[in-house]
């Protein structure tokens, strides 16, 4: 936003362009969640299942269904986020991007919009895909789709941040396989951390990702580690932590300008 108002043109064609690609790779990007989540199910499902029944009354198969679905908002929302705005430093277009009439909050919410809507299709997507499998009850509707969508947000947000601090293609890699992809195993999206023994479940508390998955499942059964407060809290937190550190990165430069 600035003195000649909001760019609502420039906004809306990067945005296009970054769903453009996903409609370009649609057959990729229905297929690998569909098939991904039914292995969830058959590993998951047939082999602890068959020993776990029920979590907190809820069966182990419709348990498991938030954590599934926040496993692929993370990583997808962080991936897609960060390769928007690393290759256009890789191939240096993205010198035009910030001499184009647009301001740096646009081209954000652009890039940002663009990688949480893929994102959000991706969890929809693994959702219908799991009531072919368990039977889904939503308790909180409201709640789920403001936690999904919040959720989006804040890791497409980090995600942008990567891809301006990563250098090369591993260092782009690096935090969703080697950080985020474990903190989600730990985080409890298989698993209730109040099944730990201590110390381990008062460790548990400090993985971030509890709060995430714990008040996505709250909006599904009502149940959740830790009180739908502090998961709302949390994530809102991040979101406005990604933005300070973003003012900070165009005001500076940070890894986009020489």
């Amino acid at each position: 936003m600035s003195a000649r108002g909001f760019n609502a043109i420039g906004v809306w064609s990067l945005y296009r362009t970054e769903m453009a690609r996903m409609v370009r790779t649609v057959w990729q990007s229905i297929a690998t969640p569909v098939i991904t989540t039914a292995l969830y199910f058959i590993v998951f499902g047939g082999a602890i299942g068959s020993r776990m029944q029920h979590v907190g009354g809820v069966g182990y198969g419709a348990f498991i269904v938030p954590g599934l679905v926040m496993l692929s908002l993370l990583t997808q929302s962080i991936s897609n986020a960060s390769i928007a705005i690393y290759f256009p430093k890789f191939t240096r277009t993205v010198f035009e991007i910030l001499s184009a009439p647009i301001s740096p909050g646009e081209a954000v919410l652009a890039y940002v919009g663009a990688a949480a809507t893929k994102s959000i299709i991706l969890a929809l997507i693994i959702l219908v895909t799991a009531t072919f499998f368990v039977h889904l009850e939503i308790l909180h509707p409201f709640w789920m789709i403001a936690f999904l969508v919040l959720t989006a947000i804040a890791f497409a947000l980090f995600g942008f941040i990567i891809g301006i601090w990563a250098e090369n293609f591993e260092q782009l890699a690096i935090v969703p396989s080697l950080v985020i992809t474990p903190l989600t195993f730990l985080g409890g999206a298989f698993y209730s951390i109040d099944m730990l023994p201590q110390p381990w479940r008062t460790v548990s508390l400090f993985n971030p990702v509890v709060y995430l998955v714990s008040g996505f499942r709250w909006s599904f059964y009502g149940l959740g580690d830790v009180g739908v407060e502090k998961s709302l809290l949390f994530t809102l937190l991040f979101i406005g932590l990604c933005l300070g550190l973003l003012v900070w990165i165009f005001r500076t430069g940070y890894r986009l300008k020489p």
